[in-house]
This record gives C-alpha cells, sequence and structure tokens, in this order.
C-alpha cells in the first residue's frame, strides 16, 4: 500500500513539476541594479582597453580585452550571439571568444578587416536603454550606445544586450547585437 502512495506522489511531482526542496534555495533574479552595472562596467572597460592600447601598446590592451571577454561574456558556458557592429560577411557573428577579441584589439590573422574597435581612440561611452525585460536569470536589454571619439564626435549605435547569471551569480553577456543607426532619407 505505501509503494502506492509513494508512486503517485512521484507522478505528481513529475506531472506538476512541484519538489519539496532541501537546502538553500539561492534567488537568482537579475536585477535591473545589475543590468545597470554590467552596462557601465562594459563601457568602463572598452575605453580602459583603449587606454592600454595608447599608453602600452597592443599587448598591453589585448591583455586587458583577453580578461574583460572572460568576466563579462559567457562564452565558458557555450556560443554567445555576438553580432558587433563594423563587420561584414563571412565574418559577421562572433560565436566564439577568439572573434570576440579579434573584433575588440584586431591583430588576429583570421580575422584580417578587424582593427579593433576598442582600440578607435573612445573618450566616452554611455548605455541609454529604451527597455529592459528580465525574466528569472534572464534579462534583455535594448537601446542606445553612444561613443565619443577624441575630436568630440558621437558616434550611436542600436544595441541589444542579452544577459545571463552564471551558477557563481555573475551576470555574462550571451546575446550581443550592435548595429549603426539608419540614416535613411
Amino acid at each position: 500500500m505505501k509503494l502506492k502512495y509513494l508512486l503517485a506522489a512521484a507522478v505528481l511531482t513529475v506531472c506538476t513539476g512541484h519538489v519539496a526542496a532541501q537546502g538553500v534555495v539561492v534567488n537568482q533574479t537579475v536585477s535591473e541594479q545589475e543590468i545597470l552595472a554590467a552596462q557601465q562596467g562594459w563601457c568602463t572597460a572598452l575605453l580602459d582597453i583603449g587606454a592600454a592600447y595608447q599608453q602600452d601598446g597592443h599587448t598591453a590592451a589585448q591583455s586587458l580585452a583577453d580578461a574583460v571577454i572572460d568576466a563579462a561574456y559567457a562564452y565558458q558556458m557555450g556560443a554567445v550571439l555576438f553580432k558587433p557592429t563594423l563587420t561584414v560577411n563571412p565574418q559577421t557573428f562572433r560565436t566564439t571568444r577568439e572573434g570576440a577579441l579579434s573584433y575588440f584589439v584586431g591583430g588576429n590573422e583570421s580575422f584580417p578587416k578587424d582593427t579593433g574597435f576598442a582600440l578607435k581612440g573612445w573618450t566616452e561611452c554611455v548605455a541609454e536603454n529604451a527597455a529592459i525585460f528580465i525574466a528569472g536569470n534572464t534579462a534583455t536589454t535594448m537601446g542606445k550606445v553612444h561613443f565619443t571619439d577624441s575630436d568630440g564626435k558621437v558616434t550611436s549605435v542600436d544595441k541589444t544586450w542579452g544577459y545571463v547569471m552564471d551558477d557563481t551569480g555573475a551576470l555574462r553577456i550571451m546575446l550581443h547585437h550592435s548595429s549603426l543607426e539608419y540614416q535613411g532619407g
């Protein structure tokens, strides 16, 4: 008789998806503040990579970009859906860490058209969200990022970022789409 009740409870658990948790339950919900901090961190890192290049050369910029990609992106979790602003076919999408690094600092023979987006002498980077969507341990943002160069010229791009919180609670970019603003007539 006891087995019958245990089987019924097991079937109910499978069908409803409810399980009595034992141990600690960790809330992995992303907050808006974490998203804003991640965006500011991305902008700061981009400027820092450029500054490292200006002060100490390409090797220093690449070393910093390596660390930034490992800390900010989710390549260690799998492919990242990265479509940078200034890429062309057949290398439009950068689903690998190597492709992302090349986009930011160039110098990779496998990506001969990359000149290093982070090395362009940006002096300011500001993210401006049109909307933020949060669903548990993931979030998606859409808006603009404004880059100011050393002459004061501002370049604005349309930006979509998707974030996932990893097992350590770190927010990582798993989707990054960027395109120049449409200048239609």
